[in-house]
């Protein structure tokens, strides 16, 4: 199988206190990883590193065989749902729009190819009866679908989501990974979350990633994972787990199996 992305070696962050230090990662052709790790591990800069809007101090990225440079065009990105000005006068398919601008060149205008994109896209979301509503107008769920179909108006071969379901409940963020899941089936994903129940549940492969990543090609979260992860509580919500993988003795962690919901950050 292809690989879609590698990782040699990869340091990035501040010249004397990394944010990442030697990431290896090799992700294959449709395969649906899943990054967890505490506030400020380093998981949005990776995103950013794969996305070419950080220059890794040292190591090699590379994007469908490609420098990221060539091979990011190939990449769809969803960033964290952010709060929306209600107001703001733009239609949802003005949004996904957006997604055909790195498509076309400077001041051309949206043509048909570009139009049956756009619709293609908000119907593999369930959105299409929604294109002419204003985006103001839609719950938190339904915007977040908007902006995974304005990611696929450009036709990407591999999606980065960061946080998709963040703020947004529980029947709503199932709704997004079986989404994910169909999507899945012809690109490749990588997904940040908080979320131990999606992990396990839904994607193939799991990666730690608190500065260095522990990663070893399965979606199993070992207690060992954890602990090289998680030095203080972070806000995890464990649901649907088939075992336990949090050792009793630890207060702080076994909480988080059982639903709390805390913060650290190492910012």
């Amino acid at each position: 199988m292809d690989t879609d992305i590698s990782l040699q070696h990869i340091w990035a962050g501040y010249p004397k206190t990394p944010v990442l230090e030697d990431i290896n990662l090799s992700v294959k052709s449709q395969d649906f990883i899943g990054l967890i790790g505490p506030n400020g591990g380093g998981k949005t800069t990776l995103l950013k590193v794969l996305l070419g809007l950080i220059t890794p101090q040292q190591g090699r990225v590379e994007i469908l065989g490609r420098p990221v440079a060539q091979g990011r065009k190939y990449i769809g990105y969803v960033p964290q749902l952010l709060e929306l000005d209600r107001n703001f006068p733009i239609q949802v398919k003005d949004v996904v729009n957006m997604g055909r601008l790195g498509k076309r060149k400077l001041f051309h205008r949206y043509n048909q190819k570009d139009r049956e994109i756009v619709r293609r896209s908000l119907d593999q979301v369930g959105m299409s009866d929604l294109e002419d509503r204003p985006i103001g107008d839609l719950s938190g769920g339904e915007r977040q679908r908007v902006y995974i179909a304005r990611a696929l108006a450009s036709e990407p071969k591999i999606l980065l989501l960061d946080e998709p379901t963040a703020n947004v409940d529980s029947r709503i963020r199932n709704s997004i990974y079986e989404l994910l899941q169909k999507l899945n089936k012809y690109m490749t994903i990588v997904m940040i979350s908080h979320d131990i129940g999606a992990i396990s549940s839904y994607v193939k492969t799991v990666g730690c990633l608190n500065r260095r990543l522990y990663y070893h090609n399965d979606k199993q979260i070992t207690p060992r994972m954890i602990e090289q992860t998680y030095q203080c509580p972070v806000d995890l919500i464990a649901h649907s787990i088939p075992h336990r993988i949090f050792p009793e003795h630890n207060d702080e962690v076994a909480a988080i199996a059982h639903g709390y919901s805390g913060e650290c950050n190492h910012d």
